[in-house]
């Protein structure tokens, strides 16, 4: 197959480099057309000042025009896949795809509406913003033949949420790059060292595990935060209010956090409350995953499609739930010595670059067999 990679793709996101490396790797003729819009923005969501916004917006949109004629000029190909974030390539693309007869898959990986509006609450569902929000996904999912999630459960909801056909939407994990999460020998140290990583926004849960650190003071245990977000603020002052055992690293480099992970006995994944974090499984779980150490995270219908409670080093537990947290962290520590290593090797096989491109291959055949049979 020859595949069309288009748009303003973020390349500083796992999930795009992952899908590109892996339908390489897996055998599909890759042609990039990508302009650079996102490099050096972590969180767009932290993007502030209406100076910069408004900067950011005449370079987004400056980039259509070469993207377009690159994509005119481009070889015959069977589809075209756009990449996160790409909510407004697949609006722009669709003409000309259309022109040529190519089907669009878009990879929607996350909902807009659904992280502003229900997860983040930035905006009421009531605001003008979020109905425009939910209208322009609607349309970005009728731009596209075929709309790839992360997990089952979050397809299952993307298809619900905006009426899509049955087989509109399909799903691909995200996966991890392992070279940069490569297994390494956990210590199990005195104290036992307990590691989180990612943006402090409501769908990772930090006050859970703050609140776990608070209860669990003067026990063994040090935890270590490495982050910053939206919730940043109310961390610091519920940490103010009960000092715990806690380490807070607001930035480390992408290429350094398997040093952290290395570092520590056990790592944290996700633990908030909302309809989202219980239809997704984020970057970080992979990750640990792919270095082999042991994972606490939250249970949910997503999560349950990669792993099960019964998994050598992984403890599954109810979300919102400090005491629960500890529970399983407590757990651990007795149970360390007895861990088999090295961990997570029945999980390994499917959460490689190749293996994620392998999974996304039949996806996109299917859809370019089925633009087929409508244009016969």
């Amino acid at each position: 197959m020859r595949i069309v990679f288009w748009g303003t793709y973020d390349l500083g996101k796992p999930r795009n480099r992952i899908l590109r490396r892996g339908m390489r790797e897996a055998g599909v003729d890759l042609v990039e057309i990508h302009g650079d819009v996102w490099s050096g923005i972590e969180d767009k969501g932290q993007i502030a000042g209406a100076g910069r916004k408004l900067w950011l917006l005449v370079k987004w949109l400056a980039a259509y025009p070469p993207l377009v004629w690159r994509y005119l000029r481009a070889p015959r190909h069977d589809a075209v896949l756009i990449g996160y974030m790409g909510h407004l390539d697949v609006l722009v693309l669709w003409p000309f795809a259309k022109l040529r007869g190519v089907p669009v898959v878009w990879d929607a990986f996350l909902s807009l509406y659904d992280t502003v509006v229900e997860d983040r609450r930035v905006v009421g569902r009531r605001n003008p913003l979020a109905w425009l929000l939910f209208a322009w996904e609607w349309l970005a999912c009728r731009a596209a033949q075929l709309v790839v999630l992360d997990t089952r459960t979050h397809a299952a909801h993307f298809a619900e949420r905006y009426r899509l056909r049955p087989g509109k939407t399909a799903f691909v994990f995200v996966g991890a790059e392992p070279e940069a999460f490569h297994a390494a020998d956990v210590k199990g140290g005195d104290p036992l060292t307990v590691l989180f990583y990612g943006q402090f926004i409501p769908l990772h849960g930090i006050e859970t595990i703050v609140r776990a650190a608070q209860i669990a003071q003067g026990e063994a245990i040090r935890w270590v935060l490495v982050g910053s977000g939206q919730e940043a603020g109310r961390i610091r002052a519920l940490l103010a209010e009960a000092p715990a055992n806690v380490e807070w690293i607001e930035w480390v480099a992408y290429d350094k956090l398997s040093e952290h992970v290395a570092r520590a006995d056990v790592c944290l994944g996700i633990f908030g409350d909302t309809d989202k974090a219980a239809r997704v499984i984020p970057n970080k779980v992979f990750q640990v995953l792919s270095a082999g150490a042991p994972l606490i995270t939250r249970d949910s219908p997503a999560i349950r499609e990669l792993l099960s409670p019964d998994m050598p080093g992984v403890w599954l537990v109810p979300p919102a739930d400090p005491e629960a947290l500890l529970g399983a962290v407590r757990k651990l520590g007795e149970q360390f010595e007895n861990l088999h290593r090295p961990l997570h090797r029945e999980v390994l096989t499917r959460i490689t670059p190749v293996e994620i491109g392998t999974a996304l291959l039949p996806v996109l055949q299917q859809v370019c067999a089925v633009d087929r049979a409508r244009t016969a």
